[in-house]
C-alpha cells in the first residue's frame, strides 16, 4: 500500500482525495500557490509545499515543481485530481522517471484519449458508435467553412485537447462558424496550449450520458453504471444524476460494454469516464473519454456504494479490483448540483471575493464536497466552483426533494452564487418529469435567468414568512420603546406586503408556538423558534417544514426560497396610501458606456475611437476564469473615448469605452 500521497491540485478535489487517504491511513501532502496560502486543502493535509505564484501556469501546471515537492516530502505517489496536469502525458513521464507512482492510467491511455481526434479513430476501431464528422485537424477559418458545408449545419467546433466546455462552439451558419472557430481557437490556446480544432455533426436536443469505468493492472475492466449530465450551460455541466431517468437496462448494458471495450483497447488502468450523447430514440454516440476522476463522481459513489478514490489508490498500488461486473448494482438515486461563484441574475458573470458568511446544509442523504470555509476567498485565478452539493434518496423524487431543501439551507454571503438558479432548475416541471436535453437551459431560460420566472408551488409562503419576520421586528421595537419612554406601545398587527406591483394584506397574531398569519381568506399557522438576525428562517407552516433565507435590505426584506428571490416591503395601511405620493428618482443613465460585466482581463479591443459600429458588432473580449466573453453593441453608434487598453485588468462595472 502507498505510504504518502501528494495531490497535484487544489480546492474541493484535493480535499476529497485527502479524506479517503486519511481513512486509509495514508499520509498526505498539499501543494499551493500564493493565492491558496490559506486554502482549506492546505490546512487539511499533513504537509504542504508552496509551488509558486497565483497564476496556474507558474504553479499548478509546472511539472518540475510538483516533482520537486514529491522528492522534498518523500511522497511515493501523486493523485492529479481533475484539470491542471491530470491528463498530461508529460507529467506521467516525469513521475515515472522520478520513480513516483501516478494514481491514474498509463501514458498510452492518456495520450490517445486526451486527443479527441485520435480517440475517435480508436473508438471506431473498437466498435464504439461515433458521431459523423471531420476527424482531421481544421487548418483555419476558411477550411472550417468548407468542412461545415460538407458535414451540414448545425455543427460543433471542438478543441482537440479540450475539456470543461472550453474551446467548444456550436455553429448554425457560416457567420457563427467563422466567429466560433476564432473563439474556440483562442480558448484552446489559453487553456491547453493546443490550437487544434476538429468539427463534428451537432446532434440537436441530445442527452449527455456518461459511463464510469474502472480497470486494474490484472486485466479486469468493469463499468459502474451511468450518470446523466444533460443540464449544462455553455457546455459546462450544472446538474448531474445517477442513474439516468432516460436509459433502459438494455441500452445501459450496450453503453457499458462499449465503454469497457474502449478501455481495453488502450490498456486502461484506474478510473475513467466514457462520454456519450443520446438522441430521442436512444441511439447513442461516443463523445470522448476522460482519463481521470470526474467532478461528478460522487453520484456514482452513492448509488454503487463504492469509493472511487479508494479504488484508484488500490489499483495504483497494484491490487486487483475487489469486485467484478456481476457485483455492481445500482441502488437509489443521487443528484449533484455544482455551486458556483457566479451571478445568475447578471448572465452568470463570475464573482470573486471573501466568503463573509458560509454555512453548508446538513441532513439525511446530504453530502457536500467543498474546498472553502467561512472567511476564505474565491480567487479570480481559478475555476469559480465553490462546492458540490449531493443528495441521495430511495428514488429520484426523494433525491430532488432533498436537493431542494438542501439548497434552501445553503447560506453563502460575500460573493454572488448560483443557488437560486440551481433550485429553479430542481423545481422546474420539465426537470421533475425527466424531460432533459443539453439545450434545457437555453430552451427554458432563453433570455437568461430571472427569479420572476420561477413558479412557486405556494406563492403565499414568502408573504407569510415576511409578515411573521416583520411582526417580530415590530414587537421588539415596541418593547424597546416601552422601556425607554415608560409608555405602553402596542405593535401593529395589520400590514401590507408589497412585492413589485402586488400588494397583499396580512394580519399577524402571536401564538405560543409562533404566529398565526391571515392572508386573504386563508390562515397559516407558523411554528418557529426563529430569532432576529438568524439568516435562515426555519419553521413549520401548516404542517410543512420550510427554510427561507431572509435578510434586511435597503427597501425592506430580501428572501430566497425555492429558486425565487423576493424583495418585499412591509408597510402599514397608512404608509401604503402615503407612499403613492413619493417622488421617484430615476437611476443615472449609463447607456452610453460599455461597462465590464465582470472582473477580468481585456484580451481584445475590437474597435477604435471614432469608429462607427452596428448593433451586434463585437466591441471587446474579456477573459475571466479561463473563459472568453465577447461584448457586443446593443445598438448602432459611434465610439467616443476608449478608457482602457488591451492586456489591462478590469473591475466589475469599470468603463471600457464611451459612445458619442
Amino acid at each position: 500500500m502507498l505510504k504518502k500521497i501528494l495531490v497535484a491540485n487544489r480546492g474541493e478535489i484535493a480535499c476529497r482525495v485527502f479524506a479517503t487517504a486519511n481513512k486509509m491511513g495514508i499520509a498526505t501532502v498539499a501543494v499551493y500557490s500564493d493565492a491558496d496560502r490559506e486554502a482549506l486543502h492546505v490546512k487539511m493535509a499533513d504537509e504542504a509545499v508552496h509551488i509558486g505564484p497565483s497564476v496556474s501556469a507558474e504553479s499548478y501546471l509546472v511539472i518540475e515543481k510538483i516533482i520537486q515537492a514529491c522528492l522534498d516530502t518523500g511522497a511515493d505517489a501523486v493523485h492529479p485530481g481533475y484539470g491542471f496536469l491530470s491528463e498530461n502525458s508529460k507529467f506521467r513521464d516525469a513521475l515515472d522517471a522520478a520513480g513516483i507512482i501516478f494514481i491514474g492510467p498509463g501514458k498510452k491511455a492518456i495520450e490517445s484519449m486526451g486527443d479527441k481526434i485520435t480517440s475517435k479513430l480508436i473508438a471506431q476501431k473498437a466498435g464504439v458508435t461515433c458521431i459523423p464528422g471531420y476527424t482531421d485537424v481544421v487548418r483555419d477559418a476558411d477550411h472550417a467553412l468548407e468542412v461545415c458545408a460538407e458535414i451540414g449545419y448545425p455543427v460543433m467546433l471542438k478543441a482537440s485537447a479540450g475539456g470543461g466546455g472550453k474551446g467548444m462552439r456550436v455553429a448554425m451558419n457560416e457567420d457563427e462558424c467563422r466567429d466560433g472557430f476564432e473563439r474556440a481557437t483562442n480558448e484552446a490556446r489559453s487553456s491547453f496550449g493546443d490550437t487544434r480544432i476538429f468539427i463534428e455533426k451537432y446532434i440537436q436536443q441530445p442527452r449527455h450520458i456518461e459511463i464510469q469505468v474502472m480497470a486494474d493492472g490484472h486485466g479486469n475492466v468493469i463499468y459502474l453504471g451511468e450518470r446523466e449530465c444533460s443540464i449544462q450551460r455553455r457546455h459546462q455541466k450544472v446538474i448531474e444524476e445517477a442513474p439516468s431517468p432516460f436509459l433502459n437496462e438494455a441500452t445501459r448494458q450496450k453503453m457499458g460494454e462499449q465503454s469497457c471495450a474502449l478501455a481495453r483497447a488502450v490498456d486502461y488502468q484506474s478510473a475513467g469516464t466514457v462520454e456519450f450523447i443520446a438522441d430521442a430514440d436512444m441511439n447513442f454516440y461516443f463523445l470522448e473519454m476522460n482519463t481521470r476522476l470526474q467532478v461528478e463522481h460522487p453520484v456514482t459513489e452513492l448509488v454503487t456504494g463504492q469509493d472511487l478514490v479508494e479504488l484508484m489508490i488500490r489499483v495504483a498500488a497494484g491490487e486487483e479490483l475487489p469486485l467484478a461486473q456481476q457485483d455492481v448494482s445500482l441502488t437509489g438515486w443521487a443528484m449533484e448540483s455544482r455551486v458556483y461563484a457566479e451571478d445568475p441574475f447578471r448572465n452568470f458573470l463570475p464573482s470573486v471575493g471573501r466568503l463573509v458568511r458560509y454555512s453548508e446544509p446538513e441532513g439525511e442523504g446530504v453530502r457536500v464536497d467543498s474546498g472553502v470555509y467561512e472567511g476564505g476567498e474565491v480567487s479570480i485565478f481559478y475555476d469559480p466552483m465553490i462546492a458540490k452539493l449531493i443528495t441521495y434518496g430511495e428514488d429520484r423524487s426523494q433525491s430532488i426533494d432533498r436537493m431542494v431543501d438542501a439548497l434552501d439551507n445553503y447560506y453563502i454571503r460575500g460573493v454572488n452564487h448560483n443557488i437560486s438558479f440551481l433550485n429553479a432548475l430542481m423545481v422546474h416541471p420539465r426537470f421533475i418529469a425527466g424531460d432533459l436535453s443539453t439545450n434545457f437551459i437555453v430552451d427554458e431560460f432563453p433570455d437568461g435567468f430571472n427569479a420572476d420566472l420561477v413558479v412557486q408551488a405556494d406563492p403565499a409562503i414568502a408573504l407569510v414568512v415576511v409578515g411573521a419576520v416583520h411582526q417580530l421586528d415590530e414587537e421588539r421595537a415596541s418593547l424597546l420603546s416601552n422601556q425607554l419612554t415608560g409608555h405602553e406601545h402596542v405593535a401593529n398587527r395589520d400590514w401590507v406586503v408589497v412585492v413589485g406591483d402586488q400588494q397583499s394584506t396580512v394580519s399577524v397574531e402571536l401564538t405560543e408556538s409562533g404566529y398565526l398569519v391571515s392572508l386573504g381568506n386563508s390562515d397559516y399557522q407558523v411554528e418557529t423558534s426563529w430569532s432576529l438576525g438568524e439568516p435562515l428562517f426555519k419553521a413549520v407552516v401548516n404542517g410543512k417544514d420550510i427554510s427561507v433565507q431572509v435578510e434586511r435590505s435597503a427597501r425592506g426584506y430580501r428572501l430566497l426560497y425555492r429558486g425565487a428571490e423576493i424583495n418585499a416591503q412591509v408597510l402599514s395601511p397608512k404608509a401604503v396610501v402615503l407612499s403613492a405620493h413619493m417622488v421617484y428618482k430615476a437611476p443615472a443613465d449609463m447607456s452610453k458606456f460599455l461597462l465590464s460585466p465582470m472582473p477580468g482581463l481585456l484580451v481584445k479591443m475590437a474597435v477604435k475611437e471614432g469608429q462607427e459600429v452596428k448593433e451586434g458588432e463585437e466591441l471587446a473580449v474579456v477573459e475571466a476564469m479561463k473563459m472568453e466573453n465577447s461584448l457586443r453593441a446593443v445598438q448602432d453608434g459611434i465610439v467616443g473615448k476608449i478608457s482602457t487598453v488591451e492586456g489591462g485588468s478590469l473591475m466589475v462595472d469599470e468603463i471600457i469605452l464611451e459612445f458619442e
